[in-house]
């Protein structure tokens, strides 16, 4: 609680509003990221990613990119795009790929990942799990040695 002697700053400087944040991989900008080539944006990325990308990149993970574009140029100013379903846990996130939304499937179930700036360099697959996390909680029916014996009625 603020006493009588405690005063609220709305000065110009008390209501200066933060700066946004602008998100970078690697200390560069992501406008600048997406005017890279392919093998300039290789050069900043992990050894494991530069390794996969030298040995070349199979075709699916091209057509992937190429259904996140168009879904992205064709949704309207202002809403998340429509979200594109694959099977490429193992596609490494790349610049075009930021803003968009991915089904990754995990086995059993489509996960919905909306891909961020901070993602860039990594799989998809660290943002879709294959498993439901286990939630310890109270003891069930049947899981100690006095529920064994309850007494029929």
């Amino acid at each position: 609680m603020a006493s009588k002697g405690d005063q609220i700053d709305t000065t110009a400087a008390g209501s200066k509003k933060k700066a946004f944040k602008k998100s970078t991989y690697r200390g560069i900008e992501l406008e600048k990221l997406l005017e890279l080539n392919t093998d300039q944006l290789v050069k900043m990325m992990r050894a494991r990613q530069r390794r996969r990308f030298a040995h070349g990149i199979h075709q699916r993970y091209d057509r992937l990119l190429k259904k996140l574009k168009k879904v992205k140029k064709e949704t309207p100013y202002g809403e998340k795009p429509k979200a594109v379903k694959t099977h490429l846990r193992n596609c490494i996130v790349v610049p075009e790929m930021v803003g968009s939304v991915v089904d990754v499937y995990g086995g059993k179930y489509w996960n919905s990942v909306e891909v961020k700036a901070d993602m860039i360099g990594h799989y998809l697959a660290e943002f879709s799990l294959t498993y439901k996390p286990i939630k310890h909680g109270k003891v069930g029916v049947g899981a100690t040695r006095s529920s064994k014996f309850t007494a029929l009625k």
